[in-house]
C-alpha cells in the first residue's frame, strides 16, 4: 500500500514538474477529471494575499464540454415528449456554457496534498526536487464540516533544500449583516494559539476601499474601466472591523481606461481617436471614417478660413493678432475643466487646420482637395501664415518655402495627403500635452524625448503619442476627482512616463502611488471597504505562520455559490451596514525530519 502512494506520489510530481518547465503550456489534465492550471497567484483573490504574482498549480475539476445529445441519449428520452426533450437539451447546454470553475471533493483535495507533500519529502520520494515545485492550491466543494473551499500547499526551503511544507486551509461563510456573528479579535489569536502554541504573535490589518470606477444610480450599476483603489495597512489592530488609521500605509491602484465621458480629456480622446483613424487607414489600406461634428464640408471650411486670413492686416504683427483671435469658433468643448488644461490659445495656422479639418473630413478626397486648395493659396501669395517654430510637418516645410517664394511640388496622390495630414496632427498634439505638462512642471523637455521623437516612423510616433495621452489621463483623474497635491502628481508622472519607455501601451496596467492616508481621508473614513483583512502571525522567515480573516462585500471563493438569509436588496445597497462574507485561511507547518 505505501509502495503504491509513493509511486502515485511519484507521477504526479513528474506532471507538475512537466508543467512547470514546460513555458509555452499553462494546464494540464490529469486522471480525465482533473484539470490543472499554471497561473499568477494574484489572479485569483483569495490566494492574492498569500501568493502575490508568483506562479501556482491550480487544480480544479475538468468543465464538461458542450456536445450535442448522441443517438443512445435521443433513445433513452424517446418516451418522453419531443418538446420536452429539446427543451431539457437546451437548458442543459446553457448550463454547461455557464458553468465557471468547479471544485473537487474534499476527499481527492486531501490526496492531492499529500502526494504533493510526499514527492517534496526527499527522506520518502527520491525525485529531484531542485528547484522546488509551485505552490499547490486545490478547488474543495465544502463538503466537510468545516465548509473548506480550498487547500493548499507550498514548500518551505532553507537554501536549495526543501526542508519542509505548510498546507493552507481556506473556509468561508455566506453574507450576514449582523456583526455580532463575525469572529472577534480575540477568538481569532485564540484560534492562532490553539493551533501553533505561541507565545508571542503578530497582528495587522489591511484594507481595500474604491475611491473612483463604476456608480450606482438609482440602484442601476454604471460600469467603468477605470478604477482607483487604495489599500492600507496597519499594525496594532484593535477590532474586527475598523478603519484604517492615519498611521497606515497607503497605496493607490490607478487604473484608468481612455475614452471615459466622464475625464476632462475626453474631447483630446475623440481628437486622439480621429488621429489613430488615420494611422490605421495608412497602415492596412482601409479607413472607417468617424461621424463629422461639423455639418459645413471640409472643403468650404477649409476656403472659408483661406478667405479669412486673406482678409486680414498684410502685416504679419495683425496676422498673428487675428490668428490668435480666431478662436472663436466653437469650442473643442464646454467642459470648463478641460479648458483649463488643455486648450491652447497659441494655436498656429497648422494647428487651426487640423481642428477644421479633423472635424469635417469623411473621404481621403476631402483630404486631398482640402490640401490643394491651401498648398495653391500658399504658392499665389494670397496668404503668409505664421506658424510655430518647431514645427516638424511637411506642410510646416512648404510654409517656410513660401516666405521665400519657392515651394516644391507636391503630388497629392495616393497615402501623401494622409500622412500629411497625420503630421499636422501629432504636431498639434503633441504641443498640447507638453503645454500641460510643462505648465504644470510635472516634468521636462528631456524626460519628454522619448515620447516627442519624429526620428521614428508615423505608426510609432502614434503609439507614444496614445501612451503620453493616457498618461495624461491618468494625471488628470488623480488631479480632478481625488485632488491629490503637486508632489504626488509629480511622482506620478515620473513612474507612468519610466513605465512607458519599456512596456507596450496597457489600459489594464496599474500604476501603483504611495500617498499619506490624511490626503484622501475625506474619501474613505466614511465609507465601507470592498475588502478588510486582519492578520495573526507568529515565528519568523520560513517558519512563519499566519491566521487570516478576510471580510469583503462580495465573495472571495468564485467555484461555490453562496445563499444568504436575507432579503436579496440589501446585498450591497444603502443600508448602514452592508452584508459582508467572511473568509478564514489557516496554516500548518510540517518539518521534514
Amino acid at each position: 500500500m505505501g509502495s503504491k502512494v509513493i509511486s502515485s506520489a511519484k507521477e504526479f510530481f513528474n506532471l507538475l514538474r512537466s508543467l512547470q518547465d514546460d513555458e509555452s503550456n499553462d494546464s494540464c489534465t490529469y486522471e480525465e477529471d482533473i484539470q490543472i492550471l499554471k497561473m499568477s497567484g494574484d489572479r485569483i483573490a483569495v490566494l492574492n494575499m498569500y501568493c502575490g504574482n508568483q506562479p501556482v498549480f491550480i487544480c480544479e475539476k475538468v468543465v464538461p464540454k458542450i456536445s450535442e445529445p448522441d443517438d443512445q441519449q435521443m433513445t433513452e428520452t424517446s418516451n418522453c415528449d419531443d418538446a420536452d426533450a429539446d427543451a431539457d437539451a437546451d437548458d442543459a447546454d446553457l448550463l454547461q456554457t455557464e458553468l465557471g470553475p468547479q471544485p473537487l471533493t474534499i476527499m481527492k483535495a486531501r490526496q492531492l496534498l499529500s502526494w504533493y507533500t510526499l514527492s517534496q519529502n526527499a527522506n520518502v520520494s527520491t525525485v529531484d526536487n531542485n528547484p522546488a515545485l509551485h505552490p499547490l492550491w486545490v478547488r474543495c466543494d465544502m463538503s466537510d464540516p468545516a465548509g473548506t473551499s480550498w487547500f493548499g500547499a507550498e514548500t518551505v526551503c532553507v537554501g536549495n533544500k526543501v526542508t519542509g511544507v505548510k498546507l493552507y486551509s481556506v473556509t468561508c461563510k455566506g453574507s450576514t449583516v449582523d456583526r455580532k456573528s463575525l469572529i472577534t479579535l480575540d477568538e481569532l489569536k485564540q484560534e492562532h494559539k490553539k493551533k501553533h502554541h505561541s507565545s508571542s504573535m503578530l497582528i495587522k490589518g489591511n484594507a481595500r476601499f474604491n475611491l473612483f470606477g463604476s456608480t450606482v444610480v438609482e440602484n442601476t450599476t454604471v460600469e467603468s474601466q477605470s478604477s482607483v483603489t487604495v489599500d492600507f495597512k496597519w499594525s496594532h489592530v484593535e477590532s474586527i472591523p475598523e478603519t484604517p488609521p492615519l498611521s497606515s500605509t497607503a497605496t493607490l491602484n490607478i487604473k484608468v481606461a481612455s475614452g471615459d465621458m466622464r475625464s476632462p480629456m475626453f474631447e483630446m480622446y475623440r481628437e486622439l481617436e480621429f488621429l489613430q483613424t488615420l494611422a490605421d487607414g495608412v497602415r492596412t489600406g482601409e479607413t472607417e471614417w468617424m461621424e463629422p461634428l461639423e455639418s459645413t464640408s471640409a472643403v468650404n471650411l477649409t476656403k472659408a478660413y483661406l478667405e479669412e486670413l486673406q482678409s486680414t492686416a498684410k502685416t504679419l504683427q495683425d496676422q498673428t493678432a487675428k490668428t490668435a483671435e480666431t478662436p472663436k469658433q466653437k469650442p473643442e468643448t464646454d467642459t470648463p475643466i478641460f479648458n483649463s488644461f488643455l486648450e491652447r490659445g497659441d494655436l498656429d495656422f497648422i494647428e487651426q487646420l487640423w481642428v477644421r479639418m479633423r472635424k469635417s473630413v469623411t473621404s481621403y478626397q476631402d483630404i486631398g482637395d482640402c490640401l490643394k486648395l491651401v498648398i495653391e493659396a500658399l504658392r499665389y501669395g494670397d496668404i503668409k501664415p505664421w506658424i510655430h517654430r518647431d514645427s516638424s510637418s511637411s506642410l510646416s516645410k512648404l510654409i517656410l518655402q513660401s516666405y521665400h517664394q519657392q515651394i516644391d511640388h507636391v503630388s497629392l496622390t495616393g497615402v501623401t495627403p494622409v500622412h500629411m495630414l497625420l503630421e499636422m496632427g501629432l504636431d498639434k498634439m503633441r504641443k498640447d500635452y507638453i503645454n500641460y505638462l510643462i505648465g504644470e512642471e510635472l516634468t521636462t523637455l528631456n524626460h519628454l524625448c522619448y515620447y516627442l521623437s519624429t526620428e521614428v516612423d508615423l505608426q510609432e510616433q502614434v503609439i507614444r503619442l496614445r501612451k503620453l495621452h493616457h498618461l495624461l489621463e491618468i494625471i488628470v483623474t488623480c488631479s480632478t476627482f481625488l485632488g491629490l497635491p503637486y508632489d504626488r502628481l509629480f511622482l506620478l508622472t515620473q513612474s507612468c512616463l519610466q513605465h512607458y519607455k519599456t512596456y507596450p501601451y496597457d489600459e489594464d496596467h496599474e500604476f501603483k502611488l504611495q500617498i499619506k492616508p490624511a490626503l484622501i481621508s475625506h474619501f474613505y473614513q466614511k465609507e465601507h471597504p470592498v475588502v478588510w483583512g486582519v492578520e495573526v502571525s507568529s515565528g519568523h522567515g520560513p517558519r512563519e505562520v499566519r491566521t487570516t480573516v478576510q471580510l469583503s462585500d462580495r465573495p472571495l471563493v468564485d467555484h461555490i455559490i453562496f445563499e444568504t438569509d436575507y432579503p436579496n436588496e440589501t446585498v450591497n445597497g444603502d443600508s448602514e451596514d452592508p452584508a459582508l462574507f467572511s473568509t478564514m485561511v489557516c496554516c500548518s507547518l510540517i518539518n521534514f525530519v
